[in-house]
């Protein structure tokens, strides 16, 4: 029951990552006002917060649950997966302090400053369908080395 509620966990927290990231690429445009900002910096915190959710509780399932950490531990797939999730990480730290910069100035985002934050995001999003797959080819086995 404890793997059941790990996984389940894990997926949630990731249905969650995703709908924070896809409702930040939908409120920032051109023509943002001070309302937006704000909106735009509460979504992205709760993306992060999604973000240490999930690494919590995977790390979680990695160790403790039923497969155990030599099966992940030993996985190209899975490190090929956190490779993918801090790079997308790291993707997200630009925006994230353009935000913050955008709300600690009251200003409004010039159409320039908002292109520039947009192709991270987009450059997060094409990595984000690597996640599942890595995740499938590990829950099957391939890519173990041990």
């Amino acid at each position: 029951m404890f793997d059941l509620t790990l996984a389940t966990l894990h997926h949630i927290f990731i249905l969650g990552l995703f709908a924070y990231f896809f409702a930040e690429l939908v409120t920032i445009r051109a023509g943002m006002d001070k309302a937006s900002v704000k909106r735009l910096t509460g979504l992205d915190r709760n993306y992060g917060i999604a973000s240490g959710l999930i690494l919590i509780v995977g790390f979680a399932r990695a160790i403790f649950a039923a497969k155990g950490w030599d099966y992940y531990s030993h996985n190209i797939f899975f490190w090929a997966k956190i490779g993918t999730f801090i790079a997308i990480g790291l993707l997200s730290i630009p925006p994230t302090l353009t935000y913050l910069k955008w709300r600690r100035q009251g200003t409004i985002p010039s159409e320039h400053e908002v292109a520039k934050v947009r192709r991270y995001l987009w450059m997060e999003l094409a990595l984000f369908p690597l996640l599942p797959f890595f995740a499938a080819a590990m829950a099957r086995g391939y890519g173990y080395f041990g």
